[in-house]
């Protein structure tokens, strides 16, 4: 299957660390990776993908363009996510290096208008001397189709309950007919050469075992 994730610039982890980070001996606690897209582009996001790395919490920051007064755009970050576990216990491996999908659904609000996407990485465990998130991939999300699609999957399911009984003939009357359709199919069969289709009687008289009682 053909990978539909858009092109990305991921550039280098940043360490955020306070303090001296020449002469403190203790590693840096939280990292940060920004993805931007080629020629400024601007995503409606869908989501995001990554394979962990020892990172036990994850938050998302968004830079986006946003309309104020005066029909001016802006660029605003805002947090869509916030402190994701990753990681149950950061002190053991469970969830270490899992894959893992952040979905449109799952942010804070809908992320369109997006440039850039800012992954802030938190290790508080001493255990680990590195951590990271890879094999970051972004999809963006197609509004195009989802309106074309949405209002006709909305209609799958009627407001009320169809009545599948509407229309339909009585039930006693169609298994009356039944009934004398394979009285006539047997005596057929019995009685290929004489027997007259459509008619029951004989010779001006009928035998009781042909008659059906409603």
């Amino acid at each position: 299957m053909a990978d539909d994730s858009i092109a990305c610039i991921i550039k280098s982890p940043i360490a955020l660390q306070a303090g001296d980070m020449k002469t403190d001996s203790a590693k840096p606690g939280v990292f940060v990776i920004e993805v931007t897209f080629p020629r400024e582009r601007i995503i409606n996001l869908q989501k995001i993908t990554f394979k962990n790395y020892y990172t036990a919490f994850l938050t998302v920051r968004l830079q986006r363009r946003v309309t104020v007064e005066s029909d001016r755009k802006l660029l605003k970050w805002k947090t869509c996510l916030r402190n994701m576990c990753l990681m149950p216990n950061p002190h053991t491996e469970n969830g270490a290096q899992d894959y893992f999908s952040i979905y449109r659904h799952q942010m804070l609000f809908e992320p369109d208008d997006v440039m850039t996407v800012r992954l802030i990485l938190r290790q508080p465990s001493p255990v680990w001397l590195n951590f990271t998130v890879e094999d970051i991939k972004v999809y963006e999300c197609d509004h195009d189709k989802d309106k074309v699609q949405g209002p006709w999957l909305s209609q799958l399911t009627p407001e009320r309950p169809l009545n599948l009984s509407d229309g339909l003939p009585d039930p006693e009357v169609v298994a009356s007919s039944v009934q004398q359709m394979w009285v006539l199919t047997e005596m057929v069969r019995n009685n290929p050469s004489t027997a007259r289709v459509g008619r029951f009687d004989v010779d001006g008289s009928y035998d009781v075992n042909l008659l059906s009682y409603t």
